[in-house]
């Protein structure tokens, strides 16, 4: 079955030192994939370098050689993905092996959404994003993991237990597309399908060093039914170099009648345009970061600086107090709609308790108590907060540079589902800087382009007007160029 929302549940549902590669590289460098990225796999198998089969079979050894200690991987699909590598393929990402994010359905194949009340669940259909994938030429082979319903800020679930960081396996990988970004960040698969309704891209871009953009609202092919209320969720992927995650974005985006923008199409290169970029440390309730993160927000602000860019002081005009309690409501409401469809399928008698997570019901019980007026209420300010975000680019900054984390990968089981609504007291502060972008339906980065004393990724936020991907890509290359990181590992990698 699909489900239908995903304020809360991702599509049909549509949230320091260099480590190298050492004894913990757990699969021979000379495997088929070796260190390309998607669009190297690509032109590799297009050249006849290697075959869709190899890539993928490499990828099966990669995965099962680290999945046993990183826990990323949902469903294996393996057979699926031999079958597909097998086929003449089209596309720019033909014979690329990769992973689809569990929220996403794809016909004939388990799709969890990370909980019990689905382990068994076999999808009858699949959206339009998902035939878009296929289309570009990707071989998936496994279902990646998320946390229940995409519900909170990093993957551990009492369905399928933690996902842990290949950076440290003591520390959350991010959420909600935590598994995806293990997968990509330990050098499994060189890109993964991800989703966004409250940071679930970047989140965990910024916990295992990754790229990841959220595109705008109606920028991409259909994930799924749209949200009721705020249509805050939109697909994208996470991966390890800018021209990949452009490639995705143009293979993916909506074009022709209906589309809501104008067709990136592949963004290859910086501009030369020089911007006016507006720094914002604190978060929305006024809070302050780590003192790593901040000072990882300052150095990229003079990196900017240095590449000729302009920045200053800036900030959208909102109730940080406000906008943070009216989220949290929306994003209650969608926790709401799936009690009522899991009691509605298991019997009023059903135990939901074994069946959900204390924080799905916790949510729930959140949105029921404020009641459809009160919803009513948080849905029609944050709707405002729509024009409040296009007047601050309207007004003179043409980039928005935040953090994207209050602190490096936190310790996992602080903020799992099973804390209940306890979570959101932590979760407030560390995922504060994300969800804006959700509500205003604007695109938004995370860049890898810090790390802590520790050796943690530190990922770094850009976001921009809606429709203005262009404009965060091309300043991507640019800092892609001027601070690499496609050399970093973490200190469990397969490859």
């Amino acid at each position: 079955m699909q489900l239908s929302r995903r304020g809360l549940m991702a599509n049909a549902v549509a949230l320091g030192a260099l480590t190298t590669a050492t004894a913990c590289n757990r699969a021979a460098p000379t495997d088929a994939l070796g260190d390309l990225d998607a669009t190297g796999v690509a032109a590799a198998i297009r050249n006849g370098d290697i075959t869709a089969a190899e890539a993928l079979e490499a990828a099966i050894a990669r995965s099962e050689s680290v999945n046993g200690e990183l826990n990323f991987i949902a469903s294996p699909l393996y057979e699926y993905g031999r079958a597909r590598a097998a086929e003449t393929l089209s596309g720019p990402f033909a014979g690329v092996p990769t992973l689809i994010k569990d929220l996403m359905p794809m016909t004939g194949q388990p799709t969890k959404y990370g909980s019990r009340a689905f382990a068994n669940n076999v999808a009858d259909q699949q959206p339009p994003y998902m035939d878009a994938l296929l289309a570009a030429g990707l071989v998936p082979f496994g279902k990646s993991t998320t946390p229940e319903f995409g519900l909170t800020a990093t993957t551990e679930t009492l369905l399928g237990g933690a996902t842990k960081n290949p950076w440290d396996v003591t520390r959350s990988s991010g959420g909600s597309s935590g598994g995806a970004a293990v997968a990509v960040a330990a050098r499994v698969v060189p890109i993964a399908h991800a989703s966004d309704g409250g940071g679930s891209i970047r989140i965990p871009s910024s916990c295992n060093g990754l790229v990841g953009l959220k595109p705008s609202r109606g920028r991409s092919v259909p994930q799924g039914r749209a949200d009721s209320g705020i249509d805050i969720s939109v697909s994208g992927c996470v991966s390890r170099s800018v021209r990949d995650t452009a490639a995705w974005l143009a293979a993916t985006e909506a074009s022709g009648d209906g589309a809501a923008f104008a067709p990136v199409g592949v963004v290859t290169a910086p501009n030369t345009q020089r911007l006016r970029i507006a720094l914002d440390i604190p978060n929305a309730l006024g809070r302050e970061p780590d003192a790593e993160v901040r000072a990882a927000v300052e150095a990229t602000a003079e990196l900017c600086r240095s590449l000729g860019h302009t920045v200053s002081e800036g900030r959208p005009q909102l109730d940080g107090p406000q906008f943070t309690a009216d989220f949290i409501l929306l994003w209650a409401a969608g926790a709401q709609e799936v009690v009522q469809l899991v009691q509605a399928q298991a019997g009023p008698d059903a135990p939901l308790d074994q069946l959900l997570e204390p924080l799905t019901l916790g949510l729930a019980e959140h949105s029921r108590t404020q009641g459809p007026a009160a919803l009513q209420a948080a849905i029609g300010r944050l709707r405002a907060i729509e024009a409040a975000y296009a007047a601050f680019f309207e007004n003179g900054a043409d980039v928005y540079l935040t953090p994207v984390l209050a602190k490096p990968p936190i310790e996992l089981g602080v903020i799992d589902g099973a804390k209940g609504m306890a979570a959101f007291e932590t979760l407030s502060d560390y995922v504060g800087y994300t969800p804006l972008q959700n509500v205003a339906g604007a695109p938004a980065m995370s860049l890898p382009l810090a790390w802590s004393s520790a050796g943690l990724p530190i990922g770094l936020h850009f976001s921009a007007a809606k429709g203005q991907e262009k404009r965060l890509l091309e300043l991507a290359y640019e800092l892609e160029q001027a601070q690499p990181w496609a050399d970093r590992k973490p200190g469990v990698n397969a490859g």
